[in-house]
């Protein structure tokens, strides 16, 4: 069994016991969280929405907030003495996929 849903303009396939890092969700650690943007779920038989399936939702348990380690972005012009460098860190979210629910 596993879903296709959206958070965060990304999608992700999970199934229930799935560990899965996401774009940083509102709540605290502990708390549940649940997804209503899904695309597919397979149980015995593939259900596709169009665009999404009706009264699907997938819920998770949030186990952590962190931040990814550090992506470093160089711009550079040979012959200018022209340098820059950047670092970026982006926030995630450790989610515990639970349930995949289907009316």
């Amino acid at each position: 069994m596993y879903a296709i849903f959206r958070t965060g303009g990304k999608q992700y396939k999970a199934s229930p016991g799935d560990v899965i890092r996401v774009e940083r969700v509102a709540g605290d650690p502990g708390s549940t969280v649940e997804f209503n943007h899904v695309f597919a779920v397979r149980k015995e038989k593939l259900t596709v929405g169009a665009p999404l399936v009706e009264n699907a939702k997938v819920t998770g348990k949030l186990l952590a907030h962190d931040r990814a380690s550090k992506v470093r972005v160089l711009k550079y012009k040979r012959k200018k003495q022209y340098r820059r460098t950047l670092g970026h860190r982006q926030h995630f979210s450790q989610v515990l996929i639970q349930d995949i629910v289907t009316a």
